[in-house]
């Protein structure tokens, strides 16, 4: 008699290739309507499932996990980031959690450089001009943006991604600038021609471009707070494809609105999905560049989120501790 497969849920659409493959492999409940799950169906999974596959809009806390049954055992996160799972009252319980590290490295890079781009040249705003049909010829100084080359970035996180953001703006020839909780190896800081500072104040006042790419945690919460923006020049722009609540959202706001720097090109927000109105106004008037959070949307990426997903949890199943499986000293 064939071994009962084990319940897997899973919160969110997900790429049909790895959801015909999770239903071979599983009792898998899959999402229909690809909507967040409100807290009471995710209780409900928790006390039903051996396994729950979260996305980062499924916010499971302490008391949720308390209510998880006895044969609940993993929550594999579809994602790098598990701030929206207290990973520390999961363990508690003995229900292991894993993320998929690594496999959105190169398609947040790429947007990050996207957004520097397209908000220091404009890229968006003139888009938007022959189909609104305000063009009306070449002139010499209408749409003038700002030249990267020769530009200062500094790099809020020097992780893989960060390090991945620093290879490709080195080849558009700017100068590669960095913070980090711990300073990166000597033969990655020559490889990338990085220069190292301590002091994140200092670092900020000397910046043209400055790029948040460390991971959303209690130490890291307006780690770009209000009074630390007051740091920036005026010339700054402020790219943030990591998480929203690492930057004052509101005090970054304000700055935009009183001209006290550039511009921001933004792909994550403070209170997503909800947006700030100010921010709307602003991005209409050309002054930010906002994208709806598709930093690490390719089909390669999501595939192999979800293989990883996959890899977890059949490893775990088999009676193996899983490859990517998270720790609190971790986050």
């Amino acid at each position: 008699m064939a071994a009962k497969k084990p319940l897997v849920v899973v919160t969110r659409k997900l790429p049909d290739a790895i959801e015909a493959r999770m239903r071979e492999l599983f009792d898998a409940r899959l999402s229909r309507d690809d909507k967040p799950m409100s807290q009471s169906a995710l209780v409900e999974a928790l006390r039903e499932a051996d396994a729950l596959v979260p996305t980062i809009t499924d916010a499971i806390n302490a008391e949720m996990i308390d209510q998880a049954g006895e044969q609940m055992r993993l929550i594999a996160n579809f994602g790098n980031g598990v701030d929206h799972i207290d990973v520390t009252s999961a363990l508690r319980r003995g229900i292991t959690v894993t993320n998929t590290p690594g496999v959105m490295t190169e398609d947040t890079a790429d947007m990050t450089m996207a957004l520097i781009l397209a908000t220091a040249r404009r890229i968006a705003e003139g888009a938007r001009v022959i189909p609104e049909g305000h063009w009306a010829g070449w002139s010499p100084t209408w749409m003038l943006g700002r030249r990267i080359t020769g530009k200062r970035l500094g790099i809020i996180g020097m992780g893989r991604i960060g390090q991945a953001l620093a290879l490709r703006a080195r080849a558009f020839g700017m100068s590669i600038h960095y913070h980090n909780r711990r300073r990166a190896a000597a033969p990655v800081e020559a490889a990338l021609e990085a220069t190292y500072w301590d002091s994140l104040d200092q670092m900020l006042a000397r910046m043209d471009f400055v790029s948040i790419n460390c991971p959303h945690t209690p130490a890291t919460y307006h780690l770009l707070s209000a009074r630390r923006l007051k740091h920036l020049r005026p010339e700054a722009i402020v790219i943030n494809t990591a998480r929203g609540e690492v930057i004052d959202e509101a005090a970054l706001t304000r700055m935009l609105e009183a001209g006290e720097i550039a511009g921001a090109g933004l792909d994550v927000y403070e209170h997503a999905p909800a947006m700030s109105p100010q921010l709307i106004a602003l991005a209409r008037a050309g002054k930010v560049t906002l994208l709806p959070h598709m930093g690490s949307s390719t089909h390669e990426g999501r595939a192999d989120m979800g293989e990883k997903v996959i890899l977890n949890i059949k490893t775990l199943m088999d009676g193996h501790r899983p490859p990517d499986r998270v720790l609190p000293n971790m986050l």
